[in-house]
């Protein structure tokens, strides 16, 4: 551990540095990781534990994710099995599934589990909101987290580039004494750049108020309200979609990765400054009160309640999907289609 000032305040953290890959590999020993789910985290996570030379078994139903797994090379019958199997051969098990499908699933894992296992979670929605999903773990088990801070894609990018994703992680029930050492080793197995601590109730709320609000749910809701005020105020297509999305996507946004929103801020025009200072505390005192509301939905359980209770209504994919594609075939987002293939050919993805 070692203890970093942030912003004033000392946090405890863990770096490749000083728990090392080598390390990693020494604490969970000859022990056969499981990973349920080849979707968002599972993919990258197992790829990435398979490259730093841990004994992986993947554990997925045939479908697309399956499909994909047989690419990147996993075998079936010896480390691509179903959930059952892999969950019978493994020690430590990462439970990756969506979170309506752990609640599923749960009953015949909690069968598969054997005193001294580690039970691994990416969120902690299953156990947080235990009281709706019913995922309460055996008391010989340890129970962990390791959250990254991005979707599996990030997690395996980073890694082949030769950085680490961040995240999280936390020790929910520790049974055998080393549940620590072993959920920081797999944090770093994942190929995280370096871990914070935290709850699985922090973790979870956070993570839900996050993507529910700056990351995803509120990011959308400016990028339209900005982009439709423009439109209406007769701005271009392509105008209006530079201005809200592709200035800050290609960048502001890395000024403020590479130094922080000051330092973006000093490279900015003085008009821009001038404004952005004085219409910034009424946005911040506007949208207050709604991630003050949004926290209380993710913090009381209704918000999981929600989440639940949609995945299972029929036609849920299918309603999914119409709403997406309704997104992206929104002129802000058509527009953006057409700005990207107007970039130069080797910034085209």
């Amino acid at each position: 551990m070692v203890l970093i000032d942030f912003g004033g305040q000392l946090e405890n953290v863990v770096t490749r540095e000083e728990f090392t890959p080598e390390y990693a590999r020494k604490v969970i020993g000859s022990s056969p990781i499981a990973t349920l789910g080849y979707g968002i985290q599972g993919r990258g996570q197992s790829l990435n534990l398979r490259d730093n030379g841990f004994q992986v078994y993947v554990g997925q139903r045939p479908g697309r994710s399956y499909d994909k797994a047989l690419e990147d090379g996993w075998v079936p019958g010896e480390n691509l099995l179903s959930a059952d199997e892999a969950a019978e051969r493994g020690e430590i098990i990462q439970f990756l599934l969506t979170d309506s499908e752990q609640k599923e699933y749960w009953p015949r894992l909690k069968e598969l589990l054997k005193p001294g296992n580690t039970l691994v979670f990416s969120h902690g929605f299953g156990i947080a909101y235990n009281n709706q999903t019913g995922i309460v773990p055996p008391k010989d088990v340890d129970v962990g987290l390791v959250a990254p801070k991005g979707p599996g894609r990030l997690v395996r990018g980073d890694f082949l580039a030769g950085r680490g994703i961040n995240s999280s992680y936390a020790v929910w029930q520790d049974a055998t004494g080393h549940a620590e050492e072993k959920v920081k080793a797999l944090g770093i197995g994942i190929g995280s750049g370096y871990l914070f601590p935290t709850t699985i109730e922090k973790e979870t709320h956070s993570d839900n108020v996050g993507e529910s609000g700056v990351l995803m749910g509120c990011l959308e809701g400016i990028f339209e309200a900005q982009y439709d005020t423009l439109r209406a105020r007769g701005h271009s297509p392509s105008e209006a979609f530079n201005e809200t999305v592709e200035e800050l996507t290609r960048s502001l946004i890395r000024l403020v990765d590479e130094n922080g929103m000051d330092w973006m801020y000093n490279n900015c025009s003085e008009t821009a400054r001038i404004g952005a200072l004085l219409w910034m505390p009424r946005f911040r005192d506007t949208v207050r009160p709604l991630f003050e509301a949004l926290y209380d939905s993710v913090a009381s359980g209704q918000h999981a309640r929600v989440v639940l209770a949609r995945s299972k209504e029929p036609g849920f994919k299918a309603g999914l999907d119409a709403e997406l594609y309704r997104m992206g075939n929104s002129e802000m987002w058509r527009a953006g289609a057409t700005v990207r293939s107007l970039r130069p050919d080797a910034e085209k993805k």
